[in-house]
């Protein structure tokens, strides 16, 4: 049996199986767009893959049942953690009129659902940011107890959004979580040309807040200092940015030809620190996974994917008449 550090942070086999399940989950719904794509079925694919340990790791540290996250396109791991369904997503893809996230109008990753405390991202970078601070604030004033959490790429953190709502938050000590998941290109665009400090996690101290960087193929690395930033924000301590360092195992998006900007090779040495293929390890070592476990988890989320697919595939698209809903003031029926 290796180490067991999962017990030492206070999580149970059974919670880590799940942060496990969560991951796989997501990838595999990934997987299954990324087919659904080529083959002319749904229009667009922007993958988790490679990142989905920081996104479970994070998401599992937090208190899903009052907390906000305000996710960024690459999010699949958060939103399934948080509580949406494998339905809800293939619905998005394919943009169906029960899609929760907007009707079939958005094009997917644009996640949102309020009844599980995920809010509405929109299509420019960043602006997420600023919307959870001032969720934060919001939280501060009437004197609620809950975690305002927030996502974005490194690129991202290059963005005057970025700035303003970590300037804001540090300043009224709000409880706001930022944490740039990096995966070391701004689509085609190195690190090295985005930013000339080391870390983004570096930036923390110009706005008076901490900053840590992680091992992001690590959800309990992940984990552990989400859990120290929510309970630093609980106490009334202010925010935190925590950077993850994760590799995008795919192109930017099913429109992208990642060849023209990194190598075959770099993309392969990347894979073989895949969170799925390392987190399985270290759950085998600890003899919480078991290869017939793995077998059953396996054919089990086979089964949700293959029927989340066929439902959205066949339920139907929202009413042309209804493209302009929720855009424009309309009367109601009866009264003015």
């Amino acid at each position: 049996m290796g180490e067991n550090r999962h017990q030492a942070l206070g999580l149970t086999d059974k919670q880590v199986l799940e942060m496990y399940e969560t991951m796989l989950l997501a990838r595999k719904i990934d997987e299954r767009m990324w087919l659904l794509n080529r083959a002319g079925k749904i229009p667009f694919v922007i993958s988790c893959q490679g990142q989905e340990a920081a996104q479970v790791g994070a998401s599992f540290a937090l208190d899903r049942s009052k907390d906000y996250v305000l996710p960024y396109y690459r999010d699949l791991g958060v939103v399934l953690a948080f509580g949406m369904t494998t339905k809800e997503i293939m619905l998005s893809a394919f943009a169906k009129a029960e899609d929760p996230n907007s009707g079939g109008r958005q094009m997917p990753g644009h996640f949102g659902q309020k009844k599980n405390r995920i809010v509405t991202g929109s299509s420019p970078v960043t602006t997420q940011v600023p919307h959870a601070v001032g969720i934060a604030l919001g939280a501060k004033m009437e004197g609620k107890d809950l975690v305002s959490f927030v996502t974005f790429g490194e690129g991202s953190s290059n963005q005057g959004d970025f700035h303003e709502g970590a300037n804001f938050a540090a300043v009224h000590n709000l409880p706001v979580i930022f944490m740039c998941e990096n995966n070391g290109y701004a689509i085609s665009v190195p690190l090295k040309k985005q930013v000339a400090c080391e870390y983004i996690a570096d930036r923390a101290i110009g706005y008076g807040m901490p900053g840590v960087t992680v091992d992001g193929n690590d959800p309990l690395a992940v984990y552990t200092a989400m859990k120290e930033a929510a309970d630093r924000a609980r106490r009334g301590e202010g925010p935190t940015l925590i950077e993850t360092i994760v590799y995008r195992l795919t192109p930017h998006s099913s429109d992208d030809d990642d060849s023209s900007y990194r190598t075959k090779d770099e993309v392969s040495e990347a894979k073989t620190r895949d969170p799925l293929f390392t987190f399985r390890a270290y759950l085998k070592e600890t003899g919480v996974l078991t290869e017939s476990l793995q077998e059953e988890l396996e054919k089990r989320i086979a089964v949700i994917v293959n029927e989340a697919t066929t439902y959205a595939e066949e339920a139907p698209y929202a009413e042309p008449q209804h493209a302009l809903r929720y855009v424009y003031a309309e009367e109601q029926a009866g009264g003015k």
